[in-house]
């Protein structure tokens, strides 16, 4: 099968595609400041991607795993099918580091703003409070810091339920696409009995026709006299099975 009308090279080309467009929007990320909405934004897209990414290379590695079991029917050799198992495992590390990088990234991000607050809060503490006014702006400066604090945990939950989100989501399209391999696969079976059957009764045809031949050749050979006694013949024994079938 060339690589044209094989369905691995289409999926492969889809997936090549993503993993550029995911590079891409990582390197946007990269080059955005924390601080920037943005990079929240494209941090949970590219978690999204890559998600997306590693379900469909383990979908493309299941084929691989279906088609390794019977090679001579699929017509590929074994060395094709490493290089397709090279190519999805080296699909899975550039999704990895991706996924890598923005975790580390978020973790030097959380240890920044909790340090950061820290620090404002032991400060504030050392603020001196001789007047009531003092006192006054050190609660509204607490109360900005406490207000900072409770959304930077919003955020931060909210980023670790939309993290399990995407993992019902791809486990619910893993299973999906369970069931999608399973019927492709009896559909492949029951394709192959059919072919069985057809080749088995292309045989029976062929000796059926052979004997026909035959009989037409003893036919021929026994001339009209032969061919009225073998009618004959045939008409006694079918009165005498008829007598024996009903009425005996």
């Amino acid at each position: 099968m060339s690589s044209a009308q094989d369905p691995f090279y289409i999926v492969k080309d889809e997936i090549q595609e993503s993993i550029e467009n995911l590079f891409i929007t990582f390197r946007e990320w990269e080059r955005t400041l924390p601080s920037n909405g943005n990079h929240l934004r494209l941090a949970n897209e590219l978690y999204a991607t890559c998600e997306s990414i590693k379900w469909q290379v383990d979908e493309l590695e299941r084929a691989i795993d279906a088609a390794a079991s019977d090679p001579s029917w699929y017509r590929i050799d074994e060395a094709e099918l490493e290089q397709r198992r090279k190519w999805t495992s080296d699909a899975h590390d550039k999704v990895a580091n991706v996924k890598k990088a923005l975790v580390s990234a978020g973790k030097e991000s959380n240890r920044t703003n909790s340090s950061n607050f820290a620090g404002k809060r032991r400060e504030l503490m050392r603020m001196p409070d001789s007047t009531q006014t003092g006192r006054a702006e050190q609660y509204t400066v607490n109360d900005n810091d406490d207000y900072i604090s409770s959304e930077s945990d919003k955020q931060l939950l909210l980023i670790k339920q939309q993290d399990e989100e995407l993992d019902e989501l791809s486990a619910s399209i893993e299973r999906i696409g369970g069931v999608g391999l399973t019927i492709h696969e009896e559909l492949l079976g029951q394709e192959k009995i059919i072919d069985d059957l057809g080749s088995e009764l292309d045989s029976t045809s062929t000796r059926l026709d052979f004997v026909q031949k035959k009989v037409a050749m003893v036919m021929k050979k026994a001339g009209a006299k032969g061919q009225i006694m073998m009618i004959c013949f045939l008409l006694v024994l079918f009165i005498v099975l008829f007598s024996l079938v009903f009425l005996t």
